[in-house]
């Protein structure tokens, strides 16, 4: 079979089954990943001609991926459960109440600005798997405190876990000793490094673009969806502030991305906003007159719910137990040892030292190139475990109440084990499927290839698609970049077109992408107890995902040829007239509202 065409929708089917059961139909993914992952290992047998061997591999490397990403679900919510039960939680509230009661502004500020520091230091997930029970514990629907935490992982992704996407994921995805790319090095007058230090600038620069609009859409997807009146335009109404917290980040990231190059810009950039949107949010700065909150408790939707019950809000004023700087000691700890593991070398090479520290298991049941490894203590599960433990002797916690946090730290986990368990061997199947008896490329690459041919010359616009199509796959950036860096420079060399400029496309891409890959959506939702949903987020993140990938995709064309009378300005007014038409309706929507309902937020 060499239709190409045909053979993409069979690349694709998996990806499909996946989206229409959860999305269209709102099956949970613990009945729609089975299906999907049926459907990829039937097409990669009887399509891709691989072997069952290699089958199997594929699959048992996915469940060591899944049980590692459990790992760190389980110490989130193992160190949720210690704030929690320990009292901290309420204190926590009551300091960000004092700052802003706003829901609005305090998911910005948590989930823009402090996730965004957790994703520089950890990545991979984490900063959802932090933000989504921190603001659960604070009083948010669960599903709002999980779309927070997958939205926030789109800018600051592509410099996650000290810039593993770009120093790993396009540094090593490249061919750096092919013939072109030498040729590339010596045109430009740079090292290798250098050359991968200029595409993580220019990724920062695209997200410098792009981003700015992040926070604004997390306050417009709060009030739209979780909000008594479902009034977008109540979002809309914290613009100045949210614009704000969005350069407070960008910024700093970019100049950080300049100046020291790609393992920094988040983790500095979120800790300067962080800091910076603290202060000033504190003196009163640019925040809103009208406070918005989710309204009576008893009124919100019975999906918008999880096993776990959010908090209940807390008068500020009200004597605590637990002093504030106390009560965000864990938080800082764990900050401070993700920090130190990713940036003290000889640490960092003593927790990854294989055979000691790490687990390598090479060549699964015998397949070479199907490899992985498990990292004990280098993992963001063991840090917050070890911070749960030091929380224990912080809050001077009885034995009864740290055994109670393990116990729902366990009950909890349980339930995200059967969608986890088949989502990730699906991801590793698609990507593995390079390994076959047909000769052909892998699924992704393959899928890749055929929109490459149909774009053409307006291929730039669509690189960050692939991107984010990666991302959804394999539920990571580093492992988009991984797949697709060689391809996209290869593509934009043959048009030519400068090839930097589309791998940081695809780089931005992949970043926008994490919103709405499975196993982050999976992880997220069990740290707040949050089954069975899954469908329901995806139709809300996938707007953010769409939006990312559109903004990226016309500012790469306009990067490469300029505004004029082209595919790049064209996309790029009609993205920015959509966003002013939806923004006009949303305020005219509120009026009318405004006019029937009394305000009661």
């Amino acid at each position: 079979m060499d239709n190409q065409f045909v053979l993409s929708m069979l690349a694709l089917a998996p990806i499909l089954v996946a989206g229409i059961l959860l999305a269209g139909f709102r099956w949970p993914a613990k009945y729609a990943m089975p299906l999907s992952y049926l459907t990829a290992i039937i097409i990669a047998w009887a399509t891709w001609q691989m072997q069952p061997v290699a089958l199997a591999a594929a699959s048992l490397e996915g469940l060591i991926v899944a049980g590692t990403l459990l790992y760190i679900v389980f110490g989130a919510l193992l160190l949720l459960s210690t704030v929690t039960v320990s009292g901290a939680m309420e204190r926590i509230q009551a300091g960000f109440n004092y700052i802003s009661p706003d829901r609005r502004i305090q998911a910005i500020i948590i989930g823009w600005l402090f996730g965004s520091f957790i994703e520089g230091a950890s990545g991979f997930g984490t900063p959802a798997a932090v933000v989504a029970p921190l603001l659960l514990a604070m009083g948010f629907p669960a599903m709002a405190a999980v779309v927070v935490g997958l939205i926030i992982q789109s800018s600051p992704v592509s410099y996650g876990a000290v810039g593993t996407p770009i120093l790993v994921g396009v540094g090593d995805g490249l061919n750096q000793n092919s013939p072109a790319m030498q040729d590339r090095l010596s045109e430009l007058g740079m090292t290798y490094s250098e050359y991968i230090a200029n595409i993580g600038l220019q990724t920062a620069l695209f997200h410098l673009a792009v981003g700015i609009l992040i926070p604004l859409l997390l306050a417009c997807f709060l009030t739209g969806f979780f909000g008594q009146k479902r009034n977008f335009a109540l979002g809309l109404k914290v613009w100045p502030f949210a614009i704000y917290a969005a350069l407070s980040m960008t910024v700093p990231s970019v100049l950080v991305a300049w100046l020291l190059g790609p393992e920094f810009p988040s983790l500095i950039g979120g800790l300067v906003g962080l800091t910076l949107v603290m202060f000033t949010s504190s003196k009163g700065f640019l925040m809103p007159k009208e406070t918005f909150d989710f309204g009576p408790r008893a009124a919100w939707e019975q999906r918008w719910m999880g096993r776990i019950a959010p908090g209940e809000p807390r008068d500020p004023n009200e004597p605590h137990k637990i002093t504030l700087v106390r009560a965000w000691t864990p938080y800082v700890i764990m900050a401070a040892l993700l920090v130190l593991t990713r940036v003290w070398e000889g640490l960092n090479e003593f927790l990854t030292t294989p055979g000691l520290t790490q687990v390598q298991i090479s060549d699964i049941l015998g397949v070479e190139g199907i490899s992985t490894s498990i990292d004990v203590f280098f993992s963001p599960g063991f840090i917050l475990i070890l911070t749960s433990a030091m929380g224990y002797l912080i809050y001077r916690m009885s034995a009864k109440q740290m055994a109670q946090t393990w116990k729902i730290a366990g009950r909890q986990i349980f339930g995200t084990a059967v969608a986890l368990l088949f989502a990730v061997p699906m991801v590793r199947v698609l990507i593995q499927s390079g390994i076959n008896e047909s000769g052909m490329e892998s699924m992704p690459v393959l899928l890749a290839q055929a929109a490459s041919s149909v774009a053409g010359e307006t291929w730039p616009f669509f690189a960050p698609f692939v991107g984010a199509l990666g991302a959804f796959i394999a539920g990571s950036n580093t492992v988009s970049n991984l797949t697709f860096s060689q391809f996209q420079w290869s593509t934009a060399n043959t048009i030519g077109v400068s090839p930097e400029t589309v791998t940081a496309a695809q780089a931005a891409g992949g970043a926008g992408g994490n919103t709405i890959t499975i196993h982050n959506i999976v992880a997220a939702s069990a740290t707040v107890g949050l089954l069975n949903r899954e469908g329901d987020i995806i139709r809300k993140t996938v707007w953010v995902a769409l939006y990312y990938c559109i903004a990226a995709g016309s500012v790469a064309f306009l990067a490469i040829n300029g505004f004029g009378l082209n595919f790049g300005t064209a996309t790029l007014l009609i993205l920015l007239i959509g966003l002013a038409a939806a923004g006009y309706l949303a305020v005219r929507r509120g009026d009318s509202k405004a006019v029937k309902v009394p305000d009661t937020e």
